[in-house]
């Protein structure tokens, strides 16, 4: 049974910063890729970040490139999203989902977490 756990989100003030967590289990942590998308209110979902466990490729959204940070933590089967100089406009829902590969379309992905809300205030 695949679990993807995501926590860390919080309310933080512009230009602050605040690292979220994807725990995952169930899954070949090294062979897979595990992604963080958002969803802001009345919003599509948005790709943010990706990285490829098993060689630490990454890729990043125009939006957050400079400023957000995915790495990936093979033995405690954990990829972290680094979000520091953090903006109104990165207020959203914040999910972790998993696949073979990063994808931009989210409705590919297999498996998701629950999301975990992160707030700016200006």
């Amino acid at each position: 049974d695949v679990q993807l756990q995501a926590s860390g989100g919080g309310l933080v003030q512009a230009g602050g910063s605040l690292r979220l967590s994807c725990a995952v289990s169930g899954l070949t942590f090294g062979n897979s890729a595990i992604a963080w998308f958002r969803q802001a209110p009345g919003k599509e979902r948005e790709g943010v970040a990706c990285i490829v466990s098993d060689n630490d490729d990454t890729v990043y959204s125009d939006s957050v490139k400079g400023r957000f940070t995915i790495a990936s933590d093979n033995a405690k089967s954990t990829v972290y999203l680094q979000m520091t100089d953090l903006k109104p406009e990165d207020t959203a829902l914040y999910y972790c989902a998993a696949d073979l590969v990063c994808m931009k379309n989210p409705v590919l992905y297999d498996y998701w977490g629950q999301g975990t809300l992160v707030t700016v205030s200006s």
